[in-house]
């Protein structure tokens, strides 16, 4: 094999080897993204471990005996107030991690706005808090609150710290959106991984009002 031949096979297995890397790059990258805004009818990745059960709605609900405690949610909300999840104990907590920049998010904004103002018109013990995600600045927090009628507070979490305080093992969010509802004692109940509407929300949190 002449000289010139050998350096063009060269120069041709390191540009295989290049387009490669950057194809296994780019299917990384867009895993991450779908991990991180799962639609309605997606599949959200992760597991968590413990004795739960998974419904066919593909929320996931812990028996009362089995039930973890939730971590202390605390910071700046983004309508520049403070907030502490703990001194909300002895109501049934509605968590739910959103971001404006996610279309999900977006889709059932209207349901938890809906469904907020319904249990406080009834004066039910039922509290409801945003967790605020990967917006770089509250004005964007800001217009998506105004835009689809949230009155409720939101912790602003730009870079997910409060998410990595839920212990491993338990139902923890893992996407984006995700909704945790605590019941009265501040343990973890119940989870959904995906968009959910109205009906769903509140099969998650009438049972746990109904808890003595």
């Amino acid at each position: 094999m002449s000289l010139s031949r050998a350096r063009a096979r060269r120069r041709s297995s390191r540009s295989t080897s290049g387009r490669a890397l950057l194809l296994t790059a780019a299917t990384a990258a867009g895993v991450l993204v779908l991990a991180s805004c799962t639609s309605a009818d997606g599949k959200p990745s992760g597991g968590s471990g413990g004795n739960y059960v998974v419904g066919p709605t593909g929320i996931s609900t812990v028996a009362a005996g089995e039930r973890a405690a939730a971590p202390k949610l605390d910071g700046g909300t983004v309508d520049g107030q403070t907030l502490d999840t703990t001194t909300l104990k002895g109501k049934v907590v509605v968590l739910n991690v959103w971001g404006s920049w996610c279309p999900p998010c977006r889709g059932e904004a209207k349901y938890f706005a809906k469904a907020s103002k319904e249990y406080a018109d009834a004066g039910a013990d039922v509290a409801f808090v945003g967790i605020n995600t990967r917006d770089t600045s509250t004005q964007n927090a800001t217009a998506f609150e105004e835009t689809y009628g949230i009155t409720y507070p939101s912790l602003f979490d730009p870079d997910g710290k409060l998410m990595l305080r839920f212990p491993k093992g338990t139902l923890n969010p893992q996407a984006i959106p995700s909704t945790i509802v605590l019941d009265k004692q501040g343990k973890i109940a119940a989870r959904a991984l995906v968009a959910i509407n109205d009906e769903q929300l509140r099969s998650m949190i009438d049972p746990l009002v109904a808890e003595k």
